[in-house]
């Protein structure tokens, strides 16, 4: 079976000067090569770096050849410049993935032949953020960093005290950007699983106090809290529904609504975090303590 988890390596046999063995490295390959020393009088460590990038498919291929052609064939072939006897990692987002060496290099396309194909199990309990719809880029930042840690699922959230609100097109548009970090983010450290972007474009307070009453646990970040993540209990199963507030924090009245709903309000530590830091770290916290991470 092939693993996410194998796809971003690097090993280091400390002290040694040699690099450990790592199954599947090719010595000959750009993408397995030993690392030149560093500058003159600093400590060198031999490295191999293992980093079989990833590239989303609608489905897997049936048949052990094929063409890796559109905006990834693109993306493969002319900016990762891929070549012949490369390896990559095709994926469905559904945890399906198949490994394939690159057999040909066209225009935008690289010809592959499939070597192994394998599936990667959901995680449980899911990890749903909900996540207040802040200004600039901050949502994005936000969308990246707690793909890249795991989270299974954002949902926008349109907050009494969100500066930005997502109306007609715009909202639209803001949603697919969401989607399209969440997707870039989720090549980029090789999941198997593409998170889910919920929203249409986004969802109320009243959508979320319903989500909230139907997840195995629920906590609101609030610095008012005087639980600490570190320390609830969590289920074993269902999801764990997290709330993140936007730049002016959550309203009493939704704070409220939300723990009518079943959410429990709880801290990470005695500092503030902003909104595009708060949701990364407490997923943190939720992968060292569920057996994730």
């Amino acid at each position: 079976m092939v693993s996410a988890g194998r796809l971003g390596v690097v090993v280091m046999r400390a002290g040694s000067g040699q690099p450990a063995p790592v199954e599947g490295a090719r010595p000959d390959s750009p993408r397995g090569r030993r690392a030149r020393p560093g500058a003159a009088g600093s400590r060198a460590a031999s490295l191999i770096v293992v980093s079989a990038p990833l590239f989303l498919v609608e489905s897997l291929p049936a048949a052990d050849q094929l063409t890796l052609d559109g905006p990834e064939g693109h993306h493969a072939a002319t900016v990762q410049r891929l070549r012949v006897g490369e390896e990559l990692l095709l994926a469905d987002g559904r945890g399906g993935t198949a490994a394939a060496v690159v057999t040909a290099v066209g225009r935008g396309t690289l010809d592959l032949t499939v070597t192994s194909r394998g599936y990667v199990d959901a995680d449980v309990p899911r990890l749903v953020v909900v996540q207040g719809i802040a200004k600039g880029d901050r949502g994005e930042l936000a969308v990246q960093a707690m793909t890249e840690v795991g989270v299974d699922e954002i949902v926008p959230w349109a907050a009494s005290r969100s500066v930005v609100q997502w109306r007609g097109d715009r909202g639209v548009r803001a949603r697919e950007k969401w989607a399209a970090t969440a997707r870039e983010a989720a090549k980029q450290a090789r999941r198997a699983w593409l998170p889910v972007v919920a929203g249409a474009p986004d969802e109320s307070t009243a959508t979320v106090a319903r989500r909230i009453a139907g997840a195995g646990a629920a906590f609101v970040l609030h610095e008012e809290a005087d639980e600490r993540l570190t320390t609830v209990e969590l289920p074993t199963t269902g999801e764990i529904v997290l709330v993140v507030g936007p730049e002016g924090g959550i309203a009493p009245t939704e704070l409220t609504v939300f723990t009518e709903a079943g959410a429990r309000p709880v801290r990470l530590g005695p500092s503030v975090l902003r909104t595009s830091t708060a949701g990364v770290a407490a997923l943190s916290v939720l992968a060292t303590r569920l057996p994730r991470w």
